[in-house]
């Protein structure tokens, strides 16, 4: 089982004050995924670790039908005390599972959530699982670090972060080629108190992230060099991977 990181059943109440992406961000996601929305079967959509709803309450806003997965119940309950929160149909649980009813047009995972899936073995059954909840010709989506350009950002030490409430918030990175993870450290000036969140994420490349999609069914359709929908290049840190379910499948 995947268990809900210590940030969202410790600080779940202050999540979005400290981590949410600036506006641009968002608006990008949530622009290229109604994008690709548009190229998918007529469907539903599954977002995996929907959180308090950063992305997935803004694509309901746009007239699609939204469904989540996430482990911690104190991120749902926030992400349903929003506007809008009451017409997201969510479940609590292991999102490496999938294990939420239906079959959706799109299944995507944002944030780098996806790397919070500690082993090879729970991202493979991720893909596994979202192969079997897509529709014919239906996208699975998700975002990730460039391995390469990980490993140079951790070299760069304490970096800081932009917060939506102003509190001060600075990043560390240590990574561990041994075991393809890296861990993330935060620390939090909040109300004269420091706060230290700590999260470890396992990375893959994107070739291994592919051979994972040909296990499940699936295939590669395009990746972008981030959700602005830029080109993926040799000079590109983050990537947005795109997988499709065959029609014929």
């Amino acid at each position: 089982m995947f268990p809900a990181p210590g940030y969202a059943t410790d600080f779940a109440e202050r999540y979005d004050d400290w981590f949410t992406p600036p506006p641009e961000t968002t608006d990008a996601t949530v622009t290229l995924l109604a994008k690709l929305a548009a190229t998918a079967p007529d469907g539903p959509l599954l977002e995996l670790g929907i959180g308090t709803g950063r992305v997935a309450l803004p694509l309901a806003a746009r007239g699609h039908e939204l469904h989540g997965i996430d482990a911690a119940r104190t991120m749902l309950d926030r992400l349903r005390a929003k506007e809008g929160g009451e017409r997201i149909n969510v479940s609590t649980g292991d999102f490496s599972e999938v294990d939420h009813d239906g079959n959706f047009a799109v299944i995507y995972v944002a944030n780098g959530t996806f790397s919070e899936l500690s082993t090879q073995e729970a991202q493979l059954r991720c893909f596994a699982r979202a192969g079997q909840r897509l529709l014919p010709g239906g996208l699975f989506v998700l975002d990730a670090h460039v391995p390469e350009a990980l490993a140079t950002d951790c070299l760069t030490g304490a970096q800081p972060v932009e917060s939506p409430s102003g509190a001060p918030v600075l990043r560390t990175r240590r990574i561990h080629p041994a075991t393809q993870r890296y861990v993330s450290d935060y620390l939090v000036l909040d109300h004269g108190l420091f706060r230290h969140i700590k999260v470890t994420f396992r990375y893959a490349s994107p070739g291994e992230l592919d051979l994972m999609a040909a296990s499940a069914g699936l295939r590669l359709r395009e990746r972008f060099g981030g959700w602005s929908g830029a080109p993926f290049s040799d000079r590109s840190s983050y990537h947005v991977s795109v997988y499709e379910l065959p029609p014929s499948a």
